[in-house]
């Protein structure tokens, strides 16, 4: 078969490989559907602390399939089944593990990480991911690709939960890529009565109005914080989302806020980066500041559901697909930021 090896920093080789193996308590996934996540992109660029210097590892943690193969101590899988996989898988001990976050872990594995992940034509899975519960079968209605889309927006799911977006909430979502289109979905099903979209390319501008975005700004020829108070009567967003990794933004988020008004930093910075922020203004208008990374399989499930229902449509996002001996040009369009998604599909 087929396996994408990343080796090092924009090193990734497609080799033939052996079909891996299983045990008797694991099982064997044919993946069909995998999309390429900004944090694959940045392993691929920059390397991960839990991949060591000389180990190679497929990458690849938003992903769809069938079991080909089940061990026989595993109950409640059958070959031929459609699943999909949250990609962090806990400990099952640890006090994160026990409150639901397996998210939070901190001596998780994940796949494409620390585990061989979809960027290969066929996967193990382990018996902890099977134990953790991280193996959902996917609903008859959903597609493979957009179940492997699922992983994302459970993450934006997450962010949702955070902010506690309601009916009477103004919000903006700063960076109208991918996770930006997303978080608007979601935002739109909460009930926003008002959704704002800014980003510095306007022709992703142009595309997120058609997940549910009323305003578009373009914060490369119109000011941010004018037109932000323009469209709420000068007292700000409600809900304030960054879904770029950018500092400045998330220094600027906090002053975009209302009174009461809460902010989601969704985008990670380098380990390195420091931002100020105004706590006096934090402190006086009552803001709630907080962050989101991954998301809990009951988010993933969640999220399942709402695809299945049609409630978000998943589909339009995947902007490219590629067979997975084109991977490393996958990689550069992705990177362009040309489209939305790009999935790597089987050929």
């Amino acid at each position: 078969m087929k396996a994408a090896y990343f080796y090092a920093p924009n090193h990734m080789n497609v080799e033939e490989v052996a079909e891996p193996t299983i045990r008797d308590d694991e099982m064997l996934i044919r993946i069909r559907a995998a999309s390429i996540c900004g944090t694959d992109m940045r392993i691929f660029k920059y390397g991960h602390f839990k991949i060591s210097e000389g180990q190679r590892r497929v990458l690849g943690h938003e992903i769809a399939g069938e079991i080909v193969q089940v061990g026989r101590l595993v109950e409640g899988f059958h070959e031929g089944m459609r699943v999909t996989a949250t990609p962090n898988i806990g400990c099952g001990r640890c006090e994160f593990c026990r409150d639901g976050y397996n998210n939070m872990c901190p001596d998780y594995e994940a796949f494409g990480i620390s585990i061989d992940g979809g960027f290969q034509e066929c996967m193990r899975v382990p018996n902890i991911a099977i134990k953790g519960g991280n193996i959902f079968p996917i609903p008859d209605q959903v597609g493979f690709e957009e179940a492997a889309l699922t992983e994302p927006l459970s993450c934006c799911y997450s962010a949702l939960r955070s902010v506690h977006t309601s009916h009477n909430d103004v919000v903006l979502v700063i960076g109208a890529g991918p996770i930006g289109a997303m978080h608007v979905m979601l935002n739109r099903i909460a009930g926003a009565k008002k959704i704002m979209a800014a980003d510095i390319r306007q022709d992703r501008l142009d595309k997120i109005r058609e997940f549910g975005a009323d305003v578009t700004i373009n914060s490369s020829t119109t000011d941010l914080k004018e037109a932000v108070m323009q469209e709420t009567s000068g007292r700000g967003a409600d809900v304030v989302i960054t879904a770029v990794s950018v500092p400045d933004i998330q220094a600027q988020a906090v002053e975009l806020l209302a009174t009461h008004g809460r902010v989601n930093f969704f985008a990670g910075l380098g380990k390195n980066a420091r931002v100020p922020i105004d706590t006096n203004r934090v402190h006086y208008r009552g803001l709630h500041l907080v962050g989101t990374t991954g998301s809990t399989n009951s988010d993933y499930f969640k999220c399942l559901t709402l695809v299945a229902e049609r409630r978000v449509d998943l589909k339009k996002l995947a902007s490219a697909t590629s067979p997975l001996a084109e991977i490393n040009q996958a990689f550069d369009y992705a990177a362009s930021g040309e489209g939305l998604k790009t999935v790597i599909t089987s050929e």
